[in-house]
């Protein structure tokens, strides 16, 4: 079997966290994964390598989520089935002079936007940089780009707020839907 190998720059104030207390970080991707870690602190280059493409695709994953502002806990969580991780680059969609602004209309008033969108989306959001990193279940994650990328491009918050509460409440709907539909087949 081949080995696959990639290589991940890491900004230098994250390494310390990707590594963790006593390399405990490190160590806990690796045996998550079956995957070898090699951290260049110097340089913030981070090299993974193994022979499962998925688990390195995983792995890569989690890195990519800390080095953009992710706890390693919430990183993690993109060892789940069907979790995955979303960067938009904010620069595609403003002008470089209002990074700062738009990413502000995304975390809201002490935060608040953010985790407004977070709870309704059942997702995670990171912005850092000029990144903003979403991580969930696929739908979610979905839904949650679609109304972060609505604020950049200036859409109002009771908009976007009204749009994701529409969505949450047809998604509830469908599952209730699928709930019922499964017990009746199960009754017959």
């Amino acid at each position: 079997m081949s080995k696959f190998n990639y290589a991940i720059k890491v900004p230098k104030e994250r390494i310390g966290v990707l590594i963790g207390k006593n390399g405990e970080i490190k160590k806990k991707i690796e045996e998550e994964t079956h995957i070898q870690i090699d951290v260049d602190s110097k340089e913030g280059e981070v090299r993974v390598s193994g022979e499962d493409a998925l688990a390195l695709f995983t792995s890569k994953n989690i890195i990519k989520a800390i080095a953009r502002g992710y706890n390693p806990d919430i990183a993690l969580t993109l060892l789940k089935q069907d979790y995955i991780l979303e960067l938009l680059e904010v620069s595609n969609y403003t002008k470089p002079s209002q990074i700062d602004r738009v990413k502000g209309r995304v975390i809201g008033k002490d935060g608040k936007t953010r985790q407004l969108i977070e709870e309704l989306t059942e997702t995670y959001i990171s912005v850092y940089g000029k990144t903003i990193g979403i991580i969930g279940e696929v739908n979610n994650v979905t839904i949650c780009k679609r109304a972060v990328e609505s604020l950049l491009s200036g859409s109002t918050h009771a908009a976007v707020y009204k749009w994701l509460e529409k969505r949450r409440r047809k998604l509830k709907q469908e599952s209730m839907e699928k709930f019922v539909e499964k017990n009746i087949i199960n009754d017959i």
